[in-house]
């Protein structure tokens, strides 16, 4: 029944902020001294000290962006950490991805050492990553980039490994070189592949960035966050983790953005119930 319902697009963003509208709203009521269940906490305020006061938290933004302006700097360093993470993961992933994918021997040859590193807890990594590169931005982006780049390689490895076979064998026959198939062939098959993968790297490309300023770092809104930890500031870590939070829905916008634009070759799901 409910599969046939679809979401009207007319009033899709009013359903969406009055939900954000609402969980912020009952938010506000379940830290508000008198109105929290005794059953639930000791006192009033307990709940407010383990969850924070929206009020005080979007006050802190405020304050933050537009009052002392003092976040910029510390934005602009994770941002770009973020960025270039990000790029660079996608980069090296789709292309160590094609590659192996279309070298049967080298795959078989590398296999067990990719599975292995894969298969590693990555973020143990930072504290090698902060001896290595030291505590500036190289140690977050080779963080970020362990994160980002098995993500996009399996995903290309497996778009490539699916290309149909007759699709293949037609292309040859029509005289397709090895770099013609590459392009018209393998690359279209896997972007669909790579563009689902983006979404989930973008949040990795973030977690990379500000555990690595968690472990050492003088500037970063992961410095900012973990200073307010040391003194129980709780407003300011959930004003930090909104922060993080709206940029990352930013970035993804961007990365679904580009994908409209690249796949507009790619039926959409409306357009294939027509057909």
């Amino acid at each position: 029944m409910w599969k046939h319902i679809k979401p009207n697009p007319r009033n899709l963003r009013f359903w969406q902020l009055g939900l954000l509208v609402a969980i912020f709203g009952l938010w506000h009521l379940l830290t508000t001294p008198g109105l929290v269940p005794p059953f639930v906490f000791d006192n009033d305020r307990q709940a407010a000290f383990f969850f924070g006061e929206p009020v005080k938290i979007l006050n802190r933004i405020w304050t933050w962006f537009f009052v002392d302006a003092d976040i910029y700097q510390h934005l602009w360093v994770t941002l770009l950490e973020t960025v270039l993470a990000f790029v660079i993961g996608t980069v090296a992933g789709l292309a160590v991805g094609m590659w192996l994918a279309l070298s049967p021997v080298a795959a078989a040859i590398l296999d067990p050492y990719i599975k292995a590193l894969n298969s590693m807890p990555r973020v143990i990594l930072a504290p090698i990553f902060a001896v290595w590169f030291g505590l500036g931005i190289a140690s977050k982006v080779a963080l970020g980039f362990t994160l980002v780049f098995f993500i996009v390689f399996f995903n290309v490895y497996q778009g490539v490994k699916e290309v149909s076979p007759t699709i293949l064998a037609n292309a040859k026959m029509l005289g397709a070189n090895q770099r013609q198939l590459l392009r018209h062939v393998y690359l279209p098959s896997a972007m669909s592949w790579v563009f689902s993968s983006l979404h989930t790297s973008v949040g990795l490309a973030f977690v990379g960035a500000v555990v690595g300023e968690y472990l050492g770092s003088s500037r970063g809104v992961g410095y900012l966050i973990l200073q307010a930890e040391g003194t129980f500031d709780i407003n300011t870590v959930m004003a930090g983790i909104l922060v993080l939070t709206a940029f990352a829905l930013v970035l993804d916008a961007s990365v679904g953005w580009v994908e409209r634009h690249l796949m507009k070759w790619q039926p959409r799901a409306g357009e294939t119930e027509k057909l």
